[in-house]
C-alpha cells in the first residue's frame, strides 16, 4: 500500500512536492522498498551514480532511509540508500545508542529512475540473517528521506515527533509488517489440514 512522507514543519519548501513510499515484506526475510519523489527533479541535488558500496554519512545529502525493529525502545536497524546506489546499514542497541555496523546484511539491490517530474528509487534488502529482525516476528517500520536541493535540505517522514527532525524516534515507526507464514503441507496421500475432521 502506498503511503506519503510528510515534510517536517521546520523544513523549508523545496523542489520535492510529494514523496510516495511503499514497503513489501516477502518470505526469506526480503524487504522491497520504493520511494517516488514528484516535483522539480532538475532542482534536486542527487549524488551521481557510482558503485553499490557501503559508505557512511549518506544522510548529509539526498538519501532515503528505513528504520526497523520489533519492540518500541528496543534494538533497531537503520538502512540508508543513496541515489548513487551507495548504502549503509547500522544496528542500535536502543534509541540512538550502541551503534554498530549491521551484522548479517549483504549489499542491497538498488535501482533508480529519473524523469522530468519524478525520481524513483527501489531497493531489495535481504534481512533474513539479521539477528535483530527475527523472520517469525512482526517488524515495526519507519520510512524517511533527506532531500537536498539548491536552497538547502528538507526532512521527510511518515510521522514526525514533536521537536526537530528525528528519524530515530520510536514514534516514527507507524507501519507494521507482519511475518510471512509458510503454508502447512500435508504428507502425500494425507488429507489437507483444512479437511481433517475433529
Amino acid at each position: 500500500m502506498l503511503e506519503s512522507l510528510r515534510r517536517h514543519p521546520d523544513s523549508p519548501p523545496c523542489a520535492a512536492a510529494r514523496i510516495a513510499v511503499e514497503a513489501t515484506r516477502h518470505d526469506g526475510g526480503h524487504l522491497l522498498l520504493s520511494y517516488a519523489v514528484t516535483g522539480a527533479i532538475d532542482a534536486l541535488r542527487l549524488p551521481p551514480a557510482g558503485p553499490p558500496e557501503r559508505r557512511d554519512g549518506l544522510w548529509r545529502h539526498t538519501c532515503f532511509e528505513a528504520f526497523l525493529g520489533t519492540v518500541p525502545g528496543g534494538p533497531y536497524v537503520e538502512i540508508n540508500l543513496s541515489p548513487s546506489t551507495a548504502w549503509a546499514a547500522y544496528r542500535f542497541d536502543r534509541y540512538r545508542a550502541g551503534m554498530h555496523p549491521l551484522p548479517g546484511f549483504s549489499t542491497p539491490t538498488i535501482a533508480v529512475e529519473r524523469g522530468a517530474e519524478t525520481f524513483t528509487l527501489r531497493a531489495e534488502l535481504a534481512l533474513g540473517a539479521v539477528p535483530a529482525l527475527p523472520p517469525d516476528t512482526a517488524w515495526r517500520l519507519a520510512l524517511a528521506a533527506v532531500i537536498e536541493d539548491r536552497d538547502g535540505i528538507s526532512h521527510w517522514a511518515l510521522a514526525h515527533p514533536p521537536g526537530p527532525p528525528d528519524f530515530h524516534h520510536p514514534d516514527g515507526a507507524i507501519l507494521t509488517l507482519a511475518p510471512i507464514c509458510a503454508p502447512v503441507l500435508a504428507p502425500v496421500g494425507a488429507p489437507s489440514p483444512a479437511t481433517v475432521q475433529p
